[in-house]
């Protein structure tokens, strides 16, 4: 039905918008983080090349509006801006732009900035999703869990896809190397047997020995040629004599430490379980690290790097032992970040750096670096089969599965209700109090709950989007309301507007609620005579028109002009909200007091729209008979919603399906017709 009315407007009217273009260098130059600054652009979809404070490279810069232009429920994308070093970490993730509706003007944008704060510091290897109230992660979950914003989880969702999609996008083109692929993870149900000559003989402990020969070549032709007396000395002796060993399987690592050593690496990988420890021996002079080294730091002469990318080095300050057998030497643990791409199973490179000094004042350092190729064999991993991103449908529908099946019951009892046995319900003895607990619920767990308050909002991005040839799956991160949306337009078919107007609209049900009030309080009622009421309800045609006009000649004022509905003050934020929003919602409600369902009845846009969708009711499912109208006026002067003509034909456009006049249809002791019957002053005319 939506897209049928946008698809209308699209072959009236010419689409308005275009894309925005990127920031241009002066506009990317002012959101970069000191102290990195901007360099070259790398293409023309807003990536540039991030320098850092030495002038040389180290990351991207970029948007992400034209890499991955995600509509939001809006239809416009939301526009971010990333700063990622070289090893695919987030340094920054700002907002540039949005529209969506909550932010612009319900919780306003600061809740979505502290939201964007969180990606400093992650990586792309890490599997990452968004936190609802609605799911929680599990026992033993190897994802990041990013804590959303209350009200808003399918927005930041959106946010969320389109900034991965867009880093991932960056990743894969300009910066080679860098794995993007689920990690390898020591397996703990693999167990062998081993000891050290057996990780020798299978290479799995790694060896490089450099004699003093060796370091002098390698220094040969430089300024610090002579300066290694000892290496002169003794040319055979070693200079390098160093064993590397990963530790992060069981098995190895049983091979190598003694018992406390052992217990000293469940501690480190209790506190860091995503990080592989690395042992490396030295039983030469090199001494692995300088004398002004600082445990629990990188290590000053030993470095990695895979794929022609830095591999991040820390020593894990751990007190430790080794078996009988194992070569005796300077040694210390180290780890590596798994999440940052490092896999132990392909081959990388340990570089260990020889440094000289020249000179007696001042001295000169010169340095080379031997490097060792290692891997560990792959049969003591697991790797968990690449991660394909679930679509927004599956994931928004796995976070709210509880509340999409207390919705689906809630729909099915309310349809069996009032579209199949509508007579019976109507006819019910506790049908009054059965309406009211509906209206309780659906304002409750629909409304304040659910986050379900349909708006006029959606229709509008429908028809932006289908204007701008853009995707509907923004519809899809947000299942509950969809499925409001679903019922509603079954409802159109069967019934007209009201099954949604009368029952699963919250406002709605917060304006019969407050009318009840007022007449608990004994206020007066008003209401427009029959001709103001008429001439009324034109009103919500009018403010639907106008906001369709605002769409197609004035685009980016349509966020303001969408607070003509309090719905998102009085359902969505519950009332937290710029005074000027709440007072406006207010005096709705208050307005409910004297008069019934005000808003609903003359200037609820979506309510016209409703109307215009209610026009597709293939049947009068409402009871009448010959006497409805003439004589009998009894229907329509106790229809609240002014809804029955003088005639007694009802206006299926503005019936809220509240079930009144079907209740004095049938009831024997209040419709007339059927009480002077009984008297026996029968009627001329039959049944209809």
């Amino acid at each position: 039905m939506l897209r049928i009315i946008a698809g209308i407007f699209l072959f009236l009217f010419p689409s308005p918008w275009a894309s925005a273009e990127p920031l241009d260098r002066a506009g990317i130059a002012a959101l970069i983080q000191p102290p990195y600054a901007l360099g070259d652009p790398v293409n023309d979809k807003g990536v540039w090349t991030l320098l850092n404070s030495g002038g040389a490279p180290a990351g991207f810069a970029f948007e992400t509006q034209e890499l991955a232009p995600l509509p939001g429920f809006s239809g416009a994308p939301i526009n971010l801006f990333v700063m990622l070093d070289g090893e695919g970490r987030f340094l920054k993730v700002s907002l540039i732009s949005q529209n969506e509706p909550i932010f612009v003007s319900g919780l306003g944008e600061a809740p979505f900035r502290r939201f964007l704060e969180q990606y400093a510091g992650l990586s792309i290897n890490q599997p990452m999703t968004i936190g609802s109230p609605y799911g929680k992660a599990g026992a033993g979950s190897e994802l990041t869990y990013l804590d959303g914003v209350t009200k808003a989880t399918a927005s930041v969702r959106i946010a969320h896809d389109s900034l991965m999609a867009a880093t991932l996008q960056v990743a894969r083109e300009k910066m080679q190397g860098i794995s993007v692929g689920p990690p390898a993870w020591p397996d703990p149900d693999h167990a062998e047997a081993l000891d050290w000559q057996a990780l020798v003989d299978q290479g799995l402990a790694g060896h490089l020995r450099i004699t003093n020969a060796q370091a002098d070549a390698a220094f040969q032709g430089t300024t610090w040629a002579d300066d290694d007396p000892e290496a002169k000395a003794d040319a055979a002796g070693n200079y390098l004599d160093l064993w590397l060993v990963d530790l992060g399987p069981p098995s190895i690592a049983r091979a190598v430490l003694d018992a406390d050593g052992l217990a000293a690496l469940a501690r480190l990988h209790h506190l860091s379980p995503d990080e592989e420890p690395l042992l490396v021996i030295d039983t030469a002079r090199h001494g692995l690290v300088s004398p002004e080294f600082v445990r629990n730091t990188a290590p000053d002469r030993l470095s990695a790097e895979q794929d022609g990318l830095p591999v991040a080095l820390k020593d894990a300050d751990l007190t430790f032992g080794t078996l009988p057998g194992v070569p005796q030497g300077v040694a210390m643990i180290l780890r590596v970040d798994r999440r940052l791409g490092f896999d132990p199973t392909r081959d990388w490179r340990l570089k260990v750096q020889a440094v000289r000094l020249h000179g007696v004042f001042q001295a000169a350092p010169g340095s080379v670096d031997f490097p060792l190729t290692h891997h560990t064999d792959a049969r003591f991993y697991k790797r968990a089969e690449a991660t394909t991103p679930i679509s927004p449908w599956r994931e928004a529908l796995r976070n709210r599965a509880g509340d999409m099946v207390a919705l689906a019951v809630y729909l099915v009892v309310l349809m069996a209700a009032l579209l199949g046995a509508v007579r019976w319900t109507a006819s019910h003895p506790a049908f009054p109090w059965a309406r009211r607990g509906a209206q309780a619920l659906t304002l409750g767990f629909v409304g304040w709950w659910g986050q379900g308050q349909l708006s006029i909002v959606t229709p509008l991005a429908v028809l932006r989007t289908a204007m701008d040839g853009g995707s509907y799956a923004y519809l899809l991160y947000d299942p509950f309301s969809l499925l409001i949306w679903a019922a509603a337009i079954a409802g159109f078919v069967l019934v007209g507007r009201g099954f949604f107007c009368g029952w699963l609209c919250p406002f709605g049900a917060l304006q019969e609620f407050a009318h009840a009030l007022g007449r608990s309080l004994h206020l007066p009622r008003w209401e427009p005579s029959a001709i103001w009421d008429h001439r009324l309800k034109w009103v919500k045609y009018i403010a639907l028109a106008g906001l369709v006009a605002t769409v197609l000649i004035s685009p980016d004022d349509i966020d303001t002009a969408v607070e003509v509905e309090p719905f998102k003050t009085a359902i969505t934020t519950f009332f937290v909200r710029d005074w000027y929003y709440v007072a406006y919602a207010g005096l709705w409600l208050a307005l409910g007091l004297f008069t019934y369902k005000g808003f609903c009845r003359y200037m609820c846009p979506l309510g016209a729209l409703m109307a215009i969708g209610g026009l597709l009711r293939m049947r009068q499912w409402i009871p009448r008979r010959m006497e409805c109208g003439s004589p009998c006026q009894l229907c329509r002067v106790r229809c609240p919603y002014g809804a029955i003509s003088a005639k007694g034909k009802i206006e299926y456009s503005e019936c809220f399906q509240c079930l009144d006049c079907v209740t004095i249809h049938d009831d024997a002791k209040t419709c007339v017709p059927l009480v002077l019957a009984a008297k026996g002053r029968k009627l001329a005319g039959t049944a209809r």
